[in-house]
């Protein structure tokens, strides 16, 4: 065994959870994405996908990706900036713009390599990166990767914001950068507070739409849409492999921007392109999204049906207003027997534990589809508050 074989062979964390035999990882789904897959052959009910609208099966969209197959083969052989761009990547860069409102959009191959990309670029060292304490692991890592001066404030607190604005040098720029929905606690950025002090402060800001897109705004478009702050924002990134059914991300400004990010922006330029099939399912998924309102309409019924359950239930579920639910549980090994039980309970939901998050801030992440019926919801809700009081998580 060399050195680096030692010294990667300490890392004994899973091998420990698996002894306990509550490993909780890498489950192996046997079947579509949908309100109930198979795994080891045993249906259960899935509470842990980030399909908001439950897009994945729809057959306008397989139908789609099976036809960009045929017409285009199975990869572009290359980046975008050489040999890899196709007529359709064109056509969905401009149709998400539009969708956004922003006056044009780039497609990247991966959501995370938007926020890397973005956020390690478009600042330099004379200017600031700003983020919020719970921001996504794609924006942190890209703040690693910037030369810029990076602080942080605590989560949505406006207060911590205005005081690090008040500690920049006022004639640099200065980027706030935010999820519109926070990915595991599921509460919303306080978007009205920020472009309110972007103005004060001369700022710019940066909303991630990952988990808002598809699910706030008119037709789905978004947080900035919610909120009418559309124009407020600088730059608006999205991902497609949560409401929009398919793998990969973009960014969408004005052009200034967006010319910039297209010939310099490292995870673009050097990364293979989206495929062909991926791009179409997401071209459908945008459509089917817009022409099928009441998935939307659906997916906040069963929503607001889950948050009164867990809430009437006892359980802990911070500030969260959305279909993305954070039962705490505050102890690593309860949470994964909370998650063993459920699975064996037929429910499937997905522990976050430390380092992930604090150890004391452990939670099991319920999230919800538009696909899900109240029934199945009802009885996941029965199934979870049974189990908590089994474990004295609730009384």
């Amino acid at each position: 065994m060399n050195l680096l074989q030692e010294k990667l062979s300490q890392y004994q964390e899973p091998q420990k959870v698996k002894a306990k035999g509550v490993y909780p990882y890498f489950r192996v789904i046997e079947s579509e994405q949908d309100t109930e897959v198979v795994i080891n052959g045993k249906k259960v009910l899935m509470f842990g996908s980030n399909s908001y609208l439950g897009l994945t099966n729809h057959p306008k969209i397989k139908e789609a990706a099976i036809a960009a197959m045929k017409k285009y083969g199975s990869g572009c052989a290359g980046s975008r900036f050489l040999n890899g761009t196709l007529d359709i990547h064109i056509e969905l860069e401009k149709k998400l713009a539009e969708f956004v409102g922003k006056e044009d959009a780039l497609v990247y191959s991966a959501g995370f390599n938007v926020n890397m990309g973005v956020v390690s670029l478009v600042t330099n060292r004379d200017d600031y990166l700003i983020l919020d304490e719970l921001d996504h692991a794609s924006i942190m890592v890209g703040k690693q990767l910037s030369f810029s001066k990076v602080m942080k404030f605590k989560h949505n607190d406006m207060n911590a914001l205005e005081k690090r604005l008040q500690q920049c040098e006022p004639n640099k720029v200065k980027l706030i950068v935010v999820d519109g929905v926070f990915s595991m606690e599921g509460d919303v950025s306080n978007l009205p507070k920020i472009v309110e002090l972007c103005k004060k402060y001369d700022a710019s800001v940066y909303v991630d739409e990952a988990h808002s897109l598809g699910v706030f705004g008119k037709g789905g478009r978004g947080i900035c849409d919610h909120f009418g702050l559309t124009k407020d924002v600088d730059i608006i990134m999205g991902t497609f492999s949560k409401s929009l059914a398919s793998i990969g991300g973009f960014v969408a400004a004005d052009n200034h921007i967006i010319n910039y990010l297209r010939h310099n922006s490292r995870p673009y330029i050097f990364s293979a392109s989206i495929t062909p099939s991926a791009t179409a399912s997401a071209l459908a998924a945008l459509e089917i999204m817009q022409q099928e309102p009441e998935r939307i309409d659906h997916l906040w019924e069963v929503t607001k049906l889950a948050l009164k359950g867990f809430r009437e239930l006892g359980f802990e579920i911070g500030k969260t207003e959305t279909p993305i639910i954070p039962l705490f549980i505050r102890d690593n090994e309860k949470t994964f027997i909370f998650t063993k039980i459920l699975f064996e309970e037929g429910i499937f939901v997905n522990p976050v534990v430390s380092p992930a998050v604090p150890s004391n801030d452990t939670l099991i992440r319920f999230s919800l589809m538009a696909t899900h019926t109240k029934q199945q919801v009802e009885f996941a809700i029965e199934t979870i508050g049974r189990v908590g009081k089994q474990l004295g998580i609730i009384s």
